[in-house]
């Protein structure tokens, strides 16, 4: 008896790599006949596991997806990645993501083997996360819903407070969810503009019904994380610049996140930002606190307000 529990488990674990497995495969690794192999796939379907078999000579076995969410099996590597990530997982900007959190770390902590809950400790006690408090968090629910309507092609429609906390009613095809570190970002075909936008999604109150199911148009662009910084942290602001900055682009990108800019390479000592700012003089202090060397490409009069800037400070310095 412990032997089939044992073997069942082995079974389990090589179904759950998720991919085709034939019978003679999964007979030579758990040492036994394809018959038995047959039989231990039906033991487990009666504790719940939809296990699919395709007949022939090229089909095979692989584990479904059921009603219920059968135990997984986990090697020790993957376990510590588990918890590890669930105990970071609240930095990440949806609602009610780190109880949910902690509910699944205590599960799994209560299982873990000694040796395992040591590894998962020391990673603990010796990381210090640096996160930005979340001011605006988003419902895991609402977050579902855009994800669906974007996997069904189906025309959204919410209420939408912009920048300023004027609400307007949006009806939209929504094409593709972008995250960055901090925030979730909607990208979709707003119908009454004619036009792309990209919406915060903890500002988007959605008001079913949905739909009716559209076709869908070209994307705005191919690289979608791109169109989505520079439209954050550029294109958003009246007042925006193009700076050279003295240092490759894969180095620039440790200092400049998405939100702030878009980085074009040059060479491998130079690289172009472009980014945005709500005046000329917040301008120059936000490419000043980067820390690094630069040369004003546009506008012409920002290179004055340096000027300026630079003589206040002269002065105050005496």
């Amino acid at each position: 008896m412990l032997e089939t529990s044992a073997r069942l488990l082995r079974l389990l674990s090589l179904l759950q790599a998720h991919r085709d497995w034939s019978g003679p495969e999964l007979a030579e690794r758990l040492g036994v006949t394809p018959r038995t192999v047959r039989r231990d796939v039906d033991r487990l379907r009666e504790l719940g596991y939809p296990v699919n078999a395709s007949p022939g000579t090229g089909g095979g076995y692989q584990l479904g997806a059921g009603a219920e969410l059968p135990p997984l099996l986990l090697d020790d590597d993957e376990a510590v990645a588990v918890a590890v990530g669930l105990r970071t997982a609240a930095g990440h900007g949806i609602k009610g993501i780190g109880e949910a959190s902690v509910a699944a770390l205590a599960k799994l902590e209560q299982v873990l083997p000694d040796r395992l809950r040591r590894r998962v400790c020391a990673l603990n006690a010796f990381t210090v996360p640096m996160l930005r408090p979340q001011s605006s968090l988003i419902d895991p629910s609402v977050l579902t819903e855009l994800a669906n309507a974007c996997r069904d092609g189906e025309r959204l429609r919410f209420e939408y407070s912009d920048h300023s906390g004027a609400s307007s009613r949006r009806t939209v095809e929504p094409h593709r969810l972008v995250c960055t570190e901090h925030r979730w970002y909607l990208v979709g075909w707003d119908i009454d503009r004619e036009d792309w936008r990209t919406f915060r999604a903890d500002r988007i109150v959605p008001k079913p019904p949905h739909g009716p199911r559209f076709t869908p148009r070209t994307p705005p662009a191919d690289d979608l994380a791109a169109y989505v910084s520079q439209g954050v942290s550029t294109r958003v602001y009246a007042t925006r610049a193009t700076f050279r900055l003295h240092l490759s682009a894969a180095e620039a990108a440790k200092v400049v996140g998405p939100s702030v800019g878009v980085l074009e390479a040059i060479d491998e000592k130079s690289c172009l930002l472009r980014t945005g700012a709500s005046s000329l003089d917040v301008m120059v202090i936000h490419v000043v606190l980067l820390g690094v060397e630069f040369e004003v490409v546009e506008p012409v009069e920002l290179t004055e307000r340096i000027r300026t800037v630079r003589d206040r400070l002269s002065h105050a310095l005496g």
